[in-house]
């Protein structure tokens, strides 16, 4: 008689059934599929760095994702504890082997999936369109070149066929120990934020539906924010939890959206997402470390905490910066815009330490991805040495992309009677309009706590006596180029201003 041979899939950043490399292969391979979540009580504390809203939001997806396994014959068991400790219980007892999908990741979560990829049982896949390198210097930055050919290889995987979801499964082997219900109860997970979106494949699947239809309009809803907030593809989220696959999304749009600017953009965004992927795959201190080594200290002795706190409560006296950071808070979604004014705004213009802005964003956004959202700090601050200093100024932004006020006045409620021409600059609003308006500035609502101008030029100043020396460590250190360079520009080309932001195009990949 043949032994039955058991298979335990871990589940992680991957909360669907289809286009799941671990869990096609495990039902081509095996008698009988274990399909396994882990609930990590790291991530459930306060320095976890996950709002109760984005925990929610998983549940969600976990929820939907059983539904999934139900309508397949199977069950998603439901395991609490260090993931370690978990399955080497399960696979020293009834299970064989144990297929996880790889994903980039710091910290915490590297920790412990390199600890459990390396146990001869565990199989793991990298079926995402990321370069997964094992050859790395002492820092962790992998010790070959990941760029040459990254796009093509990237485009392949998006055209390929998505990995099958089994027809069926049989009883899941392994038994639940704790539910949804039981988590949230025993870590007192109760959202307070508004609007978030609805967890799962099956309400991803619907938002890219409803996207879909209204595509064309996708260009012009980009840098507003009240638009951002409507009218956004708004997929981030179920990327980020892998409810749906880039390759899902893109094949979606290759289908079903019409050839037009929006599904253009929407395509490089993609891309974008896995090449800041592939950036934490190869260097996983981006979370942590400054990528040059330059600016390593740069704030670190000039950290205010009231000019801090202003920040991170929406009280700097710059109404737009104030507007996304009580935004943030209050719904855990902030566009691609805000999220870099207010980026370099702590950095350049407060002169704080970048990482504690980072993770306080991280822990807020329910989108939160470590290889979006650290990256794309020390991008917009040039922690890298490779991209422009581009101070954004909060009163032109308005001006820009808030002309009427909608996002000002929803989320600073205390300027809402003051006329449009006066919202960039509150201070400057005549004492006469201030009465009429019923609005004091300087007590209804704060003056600005610093100088624009004057701290956006001791930026540029600081960071211009530190141009030579970060050129330089990228130029003599193979590590350094590697972690900074976000295309394929050359090292001599490094800290060059360009009208697109420092950003690569897309054929730059």
């Amino acid at each position: 008689m043949l032994a039955v041979t058991t298979i335990a899939v871990w589940h992680r950043a991957d909360l669907r059934t289809a286009d799941n490399a671990a869990l096609a292969a495990a039902a081509a391979d095996a008698d009988r599929v274990a399909p396994v979540f882990v609930f990590d009580p790291r991530y459930y504390r306060e320095d976890g760095l996950a709002c109760d809203a984005r925990l929610r939001f998983m549940h969600e997806c976990l929820a939907d994702l059983r539904r999934q396994y139900e309508a397949i014959g199977s069950e998603l068991a439901l395991l609490h504890g260090d993931p370690r400790e978990q399955f080497r219980a399960v696979l020293d007892g009834s299970v064989d082997a144990l297929y996880v999908n790889r994903h980039p990741s710091s910290r915490h979560g590297r920790a412990v999936a390199e600890a459990v990829r390396s146990w001869f049982e565990t199989t793991a896949f990298a079926d995402d369109g990321i370069r997964y390198v094992d050859r790395r210097h002492r820092d962790g930055t992998v010790a070959v070149d990941t760029r040459d050919g990254w796009r093509e290889q990237c485009e392949a995987h998006f055209e390929a066929d998505p990995q099958p979801r089994p027809d069926s499964l049989g009883a899941n082997p392994v038994d639940s120990e704790t539910t949804v219900a039981d988590i949230e109860d025993d870590y007192g997970v109760s959202p307070a934020k508004r609007r978030v979106p609805e967890g799962g494949t099956m309400a991803g699947n619907a938002r890219l539906s409803r996207f879909l239809e209204d595509i064309r309009e996708y260009p012009g809803s980009i840098s507003p924010p009240a638009a951002a907030e409507e009218h956004s593809s708004r997929l981030s989220t179920y990327l980020a939890f892998g409810a749906l696959s880039p390759r899902q999304v893109y094949q979606r749009l290759q289908a079903d959206a019409p050839a037009c600017r929006g599904r253009e953009l929407l395509v490089s965004r993609l891309f974008w997402n896995r090449h800041y992927h592939q950036k934490l795959a190869d260097w996983p201190g981006w979370t942590t470390r400054s990528v040059n080594p330059v600016f390593r200290d740069l704030f670190r002795d000039s950290h205010d905490p009231e000019l801090a706190a202003a920040w991170r409560e929406g009280r700097t006296g710059f109404p737009l910066v104030d507007a996304a950071m009580r935004a943030l808070v209050q719904t855990g979604y902030i566009n691609f815009r805000m999220r870099a004014m207010v980026a370099s705004f702590y950095v350049y213009v407060l002169k704080q330490h970048w990482t504690a802005g980072a993770d306080f964003m991280y822990a807020h956004l329910i989108d939160a991805d470590a290889a979006i959202n650290y990256t794309q700090w020390q991008s917009q601050c040039n922690l890298t040495g490779v991209h422009p200093v581009r101070v954004y100024d909060p009163a032109k932004q308005v001006r820009e992309n808030d002309p009427d006020g909608a996002f000002v006045r929803e989320y600073v409620p205390e300027l809402a009677a003051l006329p449009d021409e006066h919202l960039p600059r509150p201070e400057k609003t005549p004492v006469h309009v201030q009465r009429e308006c019923g609005v004091d500035i300087g007590t209804d609502y704060p003056r600005p706590v610093v100088d624009y101008e004057h701290e956006a030029e001791r930026a540029r100043e600081r960071y211009s006596d530190l141009a030579d020396r970060a050129r330089e460590a990228i130029r003599e250190d193979s590590r350094t180029w590697r972690r900074a360079s976000l295309s394929r520009r050359r090292r001599d080309s490094v800290g060059e201003d360009s009208d697109d932001g420092g950003q690569a195009r897309l054929d730059d990949f």
